[in-house]
């Protein structure tokens, strides 16, 4: 215990906070107004509770509590340290939209099994807050795959021939990667005796071989590398659009893909850290994989006639700049990528909240099928456009606030062509997205008579995200110092003084 860390069960309530819901949902599954209520209230606590803990993170200062000792150095824990705590101000507060919006979604659809998905929901967020709060590798493993296990029946929650498939695939990737994982946390604490994150890293200093040093990174990446979408071992991801809307919002922008950029920069910032990175060109190969993803799965885009898994690939390739960012190891380079952790979730999840609300009123899932719609859904195709724009990188959406902060680290880093592959990035996001506002604006619609926007537990979500998307934009600090919290995680893990 020091000057920075202090002890406190918030935490632990952030994470059970959900938990304890999940019983309440199953035995109101008859009183659907009774087990969404509980829904709601957990969601509006959990994010109270994770907020309180703010002030501290602004200061540098962590929330710890020891859960149980397994053996001499080897514990569970939880640390709201200031990047767990900005992980989980943008999953709990996230949640809350996503919550309400799910209310509107299965009850306009007539879903079956809601109870289940309910209370697998909140197992997700549970799982998920656990993530940013693990305060060592064994911690952060046993909640990685608590929400790979509690992310399944919403995969499949159709229950269909199709989502039983992409089910599996799902599973397939995600619990292998957790044995990578697994394997090289072992590995780790062999050669070093902690499992601790700590910013900077823990690994300066270690006799591991160049060789052996680079075989354990490809086991971290593996492990975290599935569920951030990074190429080839992303293809689980748009097989998972077949699940209902709004998981695929938690899948996108809340939780599972973004618990694994959030891995990702746990590997690289807080396990080895940037001396040790660069020491071994581990940096290299990271940048590579990412700069791949990101054009790559760009170029896929174009050829998605389906709606969600256009946006899927755009994920796969939005994720890879929170990942390249990483890997260039500079102060704003992480800055850029810790804030596109952010900004892409207020955009991603406003755009898959417009599909769905598209699906649930016109019941149309295809890109050729959304000609004239914006003159029957306003509202949904406004925030469409200002999602879109901010993932291009369009002032003065956030989107344009993380890229800046990109580009900034790739001129840090003398990295040229890093900065031409983001702007390369930006154009083709336009050029995958203008499709589909000319369609929605400027082409003549059929069968669109009768109808008008979804319902408002649907649209006022998706206008409240994109509205956030660009006071964020407008205001980074606005609400919640995001860009305080993101520049002061930056110095931390590179050791650079402002």
């Amino acid at each position: 215990m020091n000057d920075l860390t202090y002890i406190s069960y918030i935490p632990l309530w952030a994470v059970l906070v959900s938990l304890a819901a999940v019983p309440l949902i199953l035995m109101s599954s008859r009183k659907p107004n009774l087990r969404e209520t509980w829904t709601l209230l957990a969601a509006g606590i959990k994010f109270l509770l994770v907020f309180s803990l703010l002030p501290g993170a602004l200061e540098g200062k962590s929330a710890v509590i020891g859960l149980l000792e397994i053996s001499p150095g080897v514990d569970l824990a939880l640390k709201a340290d200031p990047f767990g705590v900005f992980f989980a101000l943008i999953s709990s507060g996230l949640w809350m939209f996503t919550s309400i919006y799910s209310i509107g979604y299965m009850r306009g659809n007539r879903e079956h099994k809601q109870t289940r998905y309910f209370a697998s929901f909140a197992v997700c967020l549970s799982a998920t807050i656990g993530i940013a709060f693990s305060a060592n590798l064994l911690t952060f493993i046993i909640f990685y795959e608590i929400l790979t296990i509690a992310t399944y029946p919403l995969v499949i929650h159709k229950e269909t021939r199709e989502a039983i498939r992409g089910g599996r695939q799902y599973l397939l990737y995600t619990l292998t990667a957790g044995l990578l994982l697994i394997a090289a946390a072992a590995w780790t604490y062999m050669a070093t005796g902690s499992m601790e994150f700590k910013a900077g890293g823990f690994f300066e200093g270690t006799e591991l071989s160049s060789a052996a040093m680079t075989t354990l990174f490809f086991l971290f990446l593996g492990g975290v590398g599935v569920k951030a979408g990074i190429m080839p071992l992303h293809s689980w991801l748009p097989t998972a659009m077949v699940a209902p809307t709004p998981v695929s919002a938690l899948l996108h922008a809340v939780a599972v893909v973004k618990a694994g950029v959030f891995g990702v920069i746990r590997v690289v910032g807080f396990v080895f850290g940037p001396e040790v990175m660069a020491a071994h060109g581990l940096n290299i190969i990271l940048a590579v994989f990412a700069a791949t993803t990101i054009i790559l799965a760009s170029l896929l885009a174009f050829k998605q006639e389906n709606l969600k898994r256009r946006l899927a690939y755009s994920t796969v390739g939005h994720l890879s700049y929170i990942v390249l960012g990483a890997a260039l190891l500079t102060p704003s380079g992480f800055t850029g990528g810790l804030m596109h952790i952010a900004t892409h979730a207020t955009m991603k999840i406003t755009l898959f909240f417009c599909a769905g609300a598209i699906y649930i009123n016109l019941h149309r899932e295809n890109i050729s099928q959304l000609n004239g719609i914006a003159k029957i859904m306003p509202w949904t195709m406004a925030a469409f456009v200002i999602g879109s724009l901010g993932l291009a990188g369009v002032p003065p959406v956030n989107g344009f606030v993380s890229k800046w902060y990109l580009a900034m680290g790739a001129l840090e880093a003398d990295q040229l062509v890093v900065l031409g592959i983001f702007i390369l990035s930006g154009l083709l996001n336009a050029g995958y997205f203008f499709p589909i506002i000319h369609r929605a604006y400027f082409r003549k619609g059929e069968g669109l008579k009768g109808h008008k926007e979804a319902s408002a537990l649907m649209v006022v979500p998706l206008v409240a995200t994109a509205l956030l998307s660009v006071l964020i934009g407008l205001r980074p600090d606005l609400f919640f110092h995001i860009f305080e919290l993101a520049g002061g995680i930056a110095r931390s893990i590179t050791g650079v003084v402002p």
